[in-house]
């Protein structure tokens, strides 16, 4: 998550980049540094590896000449260690040109092989200085900043922002833009780049942000923007109205959403550069010859917490895709137990963050038993990185949230495609199934977009659950550590007891916590899995069967589920599950009065105080729930109301179509309530063949509860 800055205008542009590059000191980096560009015609740069305060040191004891263009960067290393060396920016062999770079380029190493062809040697191992001696050429050969750009990005393959300068042309900065963040800030006589509007957000809140595939040149007189293609293109305008807290978290209210929406993005980085033209994986970081991997005998996969989990799905297909027993232990327990290690086993140690205390004494503790250690992390230069054997970086990006999300998606891609590198080397998949899987994990960037796009529909469902003391989550194969992960989610966050169980184990203990209403997430594993969805199934059956609420996450045009849990069921992605309520299915007595029979009953029970005080907090929830007479009342009768609507809903079946608004609950002149159904409530009551609607509501130490029970002579099929 590399910050970039690029100024052109009147002010002193050290101090315009320098402090650009501090508010985007929380997209993380390793390393920082600056190129002016002077009014003789050259570049001054300084570079440093660490923190941005090691540059300014720096500059303050060795000052760069005086500017009115520049460009900064702060680097998330992924070519090369952290050191001042790899640092940006990176200058062309004749010192003409200076670029930054956030991304991978995925053909470097052809890229380079040409230029070191042509006599070009490189000083860095990034693959950002190829293109930096590849745009120097260009202007060399005499074309201007701009055309020269235009040449180069259209040689590069890869997710890449690039800006650059010219030493002979100090008013003009240039960038490029493919599936990597760039906006522009439009100023007075002045105009700014930056990887977000927070590097340029104290000097101009108007704002273009750029299309994909575009090239811009700024200039103190404006913006032009162009195709890859040289074709005249333009931006969209817009004005930040942000603070600058908001700014960094990039408009959301929280950097927890921020991270959460920042999946897919996350996802797509772990993957970049992982494999060559010919669609042969490769992982560079990882410093272990094929000879070492191919005599490996037995993986150990530790980690803490989420790391534990991302280790736990991994087990699954790093097992069956290697043929080589795998284990996965929690790294706080693992030296405490004397494990058996020898030079044949490969210990993985997950980490976030590469400090994790328990994880680092861990993989001491196997180097110690000579033991080969990889490490999956997300931090280049932290401590278990630098004290194991190899490792795979995630490329997530800082995540300042607590809880682990864009962590624990690029993690098990680090895992997956250690299993298939194991693979590869050892000879137990084809090209072209490693090929296949590969191409499985490309596509879920899409997946999760998908489902983020339908947020609100999960934010129903939180506000729906909101009141539930505790949550339990339900899962077979790799939906069990989906499932524990899940239920850690739910702690830490809301601060809901949550526990996760291997769904085969219900029987054995977990289903005396079964009661009316409990919700429970279901994971539902794929049809065709042996037979572990139809298992599942049947757990769905057995925990409904006592008053569940459940929750299915299942494969996309999965209807199997629908006739034995009666699902309310949506869309949902193979690859990334997500999902909606669902309801016990209304009990129906076939004790007939006469002609009549009782068609639905349904039972809710509602937390008074927390639920006055959700729609407190959300009017626009209170509007959605309640008629306009119902709101008239205090908040706190609300919640018997609610639970009255959720009753009906549940001995209605809970279809789908039913409006809030059509079910009223109004009081009597003795003060008793009764239902008063309109609309779709009253079609679906119809249907059903309900003629009466009786409702029992009480309120006990800050509980509400409903009871509706519908009667009358029952559907044309029961008569």
């Amino acid at each position: 998550m590399c910050g970039i800055v690029g100024y052109v205008g009147s002010k002193r542009a050290q101090d315009v980049v320098v402090e650009g590059l501090r508010r985007l000191e929380y997209r993380g980096y390793d390393s920082a540094g600056v190129a002016l560009v002077d009014d003789s015609g050259r570049i001054a740069t300084d570079k440093r590896a660490g923190r941005l305060a090691n540059l300014e040191k720096a500059i303050a004891e060795d000052p760069l000449p005086g500017a009115t263009t520049g460009i900064g960067h702060t680097r998330w290393a992924t070519h090369g260690a952290p050191n001042d060396v790899n640092a940006h920016p990176h200058l062309g062999a004749e010192g003409r040109v200076a670029l930054v770079h956030n991304g991978i380029i995925e053909n470097f190493a052809r890229l380079r092989a040409e230029l070191e062809r042509a006599g070009v040697e490189g000083v860095s191992e990034t693959d950002t200085e190829v293109a930096a001696q590849l745009l120097e050429r260009e202007v060399l050969a005499g074309a201007d900043l701009t055309t020269a750009m235009q040449a180069v990005v259209r040689r590069l393959e890869g997710a890449f922002t690039l800006v650059a300068v010219d030493a002979q042309d100090p008013d003009r900065v240039v960038a490029a833009r493919r599936n990597s963040p760039l906006v522009v800030g439009l100023g007075e006589g002045e105009n700014f780049l930056g990887s977000d509007v927070a590097a340029f957000i104290e000097h101009t809140r108007e704002a273009l942000e750029l299309g994909q595939d575009q090239v811009v040149t700024i200039t103190r007189e404006g913006v032009e923007v162009t195709g890859f293609d040289g074709t005249p293109a333009s931006g969209t305008q817009y004005h930040v109205d942000w603070d600058l807290s908001a700014a960094e978290k990039d408009g959301y209210d929280w950097f927890m959403r921020k991270e959460i929406f920042e999946q897919p993005r996350a996802v797509t980085d772990a993957l970049l550069g992982r494999h060559t033209e010919s669609g042969r994986l490769q992982l560079d970081e990882v410093r272990m010859s094929e000879e070492e991997l191919r005599d490996v005998d037995r993986i150990v996969i530790i980690g803490c917490g989420t790391a534990n989990y991302a280790g736990l799905v991994a087990k699954y297909a790093v097992e069956h895709w290697t043929r080589i027993p795998c284990e996965v232990e929690l790294a706080h327990e693992f030296r405490y137990r004397d494990p058996i290690l020898t030079r044949n086993t490969l210990v993985v140690a997950i980490s976030q963050s590469g400090e994790t205390a328990d994880t680092l004494m861990a993989i001491r503790h196997a180097r110690a038993q000579n033991a080969k250690v990889l490490a999956i992390c997300n931090t280049n230069g932290s401590t278990i990185p630098r004290e194991s054997d190899a490792v795979i970086y995630t490329h997530a990006g800082p995540e300042i949230g607590v809880a682990s999300t864009k962590g624990f998606m690029t993690q098990m891609v680090a895992c997956y495609l250690l299993g298939l590198y194991l693979a590869q080397v050892r000879g137990t998949m084809y090209g072209d199934e490693i090929g296949a899987v590969v191409a499985e994990l490309g596509r879920i960037p899409g997946h999760v977009q998908g489902e983020l796009d339908k947020s609100p529909e999960v934010y129903e469902l939180a506000a729906a659950l909101a009141e539930r003391p505790a949550v339990l989550f339900l899962g077979r194969h790799a939906g069990f550590p989906i499932a524990l992960e899940g239920a850690l989610k739910l702690k830490e966050l809301a601060y809901i007891h949550a526990e996760g169980f291997a769904a085969g184990e219900l029987k054995h203990g977990p289903i005396a916590l079964v009661e009316q209403g409990l919700p429970i997430f279901c994971i539902v594993p794929p049809r065709g899995r042996d037979q572990l969805h139809d298992k599942m199934v049947s757990a769905i059956q057995e925990v409904r069967a006592r008053g569940a609420r459940t929750i299915v996450l299942a494969e996309e045009g999965d209807t199997e589920v629908l006739p034995s849990s009666a699902v309310r069921w949506r869309r949902c992605s193979a690859t990334t599950w997500t999902s909606r309520a669902t309801w016990p299915s209304p009990s129906r007595s076939s004790e007939r009065r006469g002609r009549r029979v009782i068609v639905g009953v349904g039972i809710d029970v509602v937390g008074v105080d927390r639920f006055a005080e959700t729609l407190e907090r959300t009017p626009a929830l209170r509007e959605r729930l309640f008629t306009p007479a119902e709101r008239s009342r205090p908040l706190r009768s609300l919640a018997a109301r609610f639970a009255a609507k959720e009753a009906l809903a549940k001995a209605l079946g809970a279809p789908g179509d039913l409006e809030w608004h059509d079910a009223e609950v109004e009081s009597e002149e003795s003060g008793r309530p009764r239902l008063v159904l309109t609309g779709t409530v009253a079609s679906r009551a119809a249907a059903l063949g309900a003629s009466t609607y009786h409702l029992s509501l009480s309120h006990d130490a800050g509980i509400a509860s409903a009871v509706v029970v519908l009667e009358g002579r029952g559907p044309e099929t029961d008569l």
